[in-house]
């Protein structure tokens, strides 16, 4: 996979994998460190003992990585959101069949070491499909490892189940207990809520604007039934979108006896990760960590993590699988402290955790910034159906990947916008 120089290669840590090992799926966790250069250390699961490390001088992926970031649609230094939707979507490699797969085959052979590549290949040659982890640095925390071509015609996540390590110091953390998965307990569902003081198209607005009665998402709730935690108000499933108070006091109780959290909202980041934030239907009148925007209080990552009462600082209980559909709610990987939303879910009891890594186009900025699309071009609403249907599977990891690996298919053959990858390749499942 990396052409570049090629160090003499040793296979015997799968030389006798054959798949044939009923429930065994060989597992390589892959990290990366920036200290100066780029450092990587990849070991297999099953062979703790035979880690293996490279470096890759800054120069050789410094310039593919600019690409990227200039290809997303997260704002650049200086940017504001419409410049970045306008780059990213009128003029951006990832609106380009074409470009898009230049770029991501670019950045394969930049990031992955060919002696990986080498074992992996051996183990796909003989049938066996392995799993990948990676635990990126701030410099590859907005690589799409899923959407990485492999060749010409095959990507990642076509070949491989790919996750995210989230850090030894988090999941490993002695205060750390994994909540149990229930697959028929309740679901906590705070969606696009509203936010005191913002109107429907301010930057806390709606992210997903109106939900009809019959539309797809409504279904998505309905399927919920009983287990829908606040209650669904009476009248259709639509009515549990865009609702009022759906605060920190109002959820905290409920996460704490959930199988999992859907949130489909907001994300915003500051100065650490520790301060990002959530964007819930709470008052000033809310306590906690971030100081009041507007008529609002956000909920921070420390205060999941320390608590928000200033009287009773307790952390949070998450459930076993929480999804958070909102802009860059896995930004944290950027910070060389990773602690923000992601890991203060894993902290508090997330085994899976479903996130994004980069700005997420609402519909509403695809079809006003993208150049060629319909009025009834959507890409939000069928993440979210996706997303919710992962976590109900028994592997999150593998259900994510496998709508993934259909939306990758379906823009190498179509181009529709509608399956470009600046949406699906944004998410990723953090497995700890």
């Amino acid at each position: 996979m990396r052409k570049s120089a090629k160090p003499p290669l040793d296979l015997s840590v799968v030389a006798d994998l054959d798949g044939t090992v009923q429930g065994f799926q060989p597992t390589v966790q892959l990290k990366y460190v920036d200290a100066g250069d780029l450092y990587l250390t990849w070991r297999w699961e099953h062979a703790p003992d035979h880690p293996r490390i490279m470096l890759f001088e800054r120069s050789e992926v410094a310039g593919v990585l600019d690409e990227l970031a200039r290809a997303l649609p997260t704002p650049l230094p200086g940017e504001t959101i419409e410049q970045a939707l306008t780059r990213a979507l009128t003029r951006g490699p990832l609106v380009d069949v074409e470009r898009e797969s230049d770029l991501l085959r670019r950045l394969t052979t930049a990031l992955i070491p060919y002696p990986l590549g080498a074992e992996l290949e051996l183990l796909l040659e003989r049938g066996v499909r392995p799993r990948l982890r990676v635990q990126p640095s701030p410099s590859t925390g907005q690589v799409p490892w899923e959407a990485l071509r492999v060749d010409e015609e095959k990507r990642m996540v076509e070949l491989l189940d790919v996750s995210t390590l989230p850090p030894a110091t988090v999941r490993h953390s002695p205060e750390r207990r994994i909540s149990p998965w229930r697959p028929a307990g309740t679901v906590v569902a705070a969606l696009d809520p509203r936010v005191p003081g913002f109107a429907e198209h301010t930057s806390l607005g709606s992210v997903l604007g109106p939900v009809d009665a019959d539309s797809p998402l409504a279904a998505m709730v309905a399927r919920l039934g009983d287990r829908l935690r606040p209650a669904a108000p009476a009248g259709s499933a639509s009515d549990a979108f865009r609702r009022a108070g759906l605060t920190r006091d109002v959820l905290e109780p409920l996460l704490a006896e959930a199988s999992r959290f859907l949130y489909v909202g907001h994300v915003t980041t500051a100065d650490h990760g520790l301060d990002a934030r959530l964007h819930l239907g709470c008052g000033t009148d809310s306590t906690g960590r971030a100081a009041p925007l507007g008529g609002h209080r956000p909920l921070t990552a420390a205060d999941l993590v320390l608590g928000h009462r200033p009287d009773d600082p307790r952390p949070w209980r998450m459930p076993n699988r929480v999804a958070l559909v909102a802009c860059e709610s896995g930004g944290e990987v950027r910070f060389a402290e990773p602690t923000g939303l992601v890991a203060a879910a894993i902290h508090t009891g997330a085994e899976y955790v479903v996130s994004t890594r980069w700005t997420l186009p609402t519909d509403e900025g695809v079809r006003h910034f993208a150049a060629g699309v319909g009025p009834d071009t959507t890409v939000v609403p069928p993440a979210v159906i996706a997303v919710d249907a992962a976590q109900e599977a028994p592997d999150p990891v593998v259900a994510l990947n496998d709508w993934q690996r259909e939306r990758a298919v379906r823009w190498r053959r179509h181009g529709d916008l509608a399956d470009a990858p600046f949406t699906w390749a944004a998410f990723t499942t953090t497995h700890g």
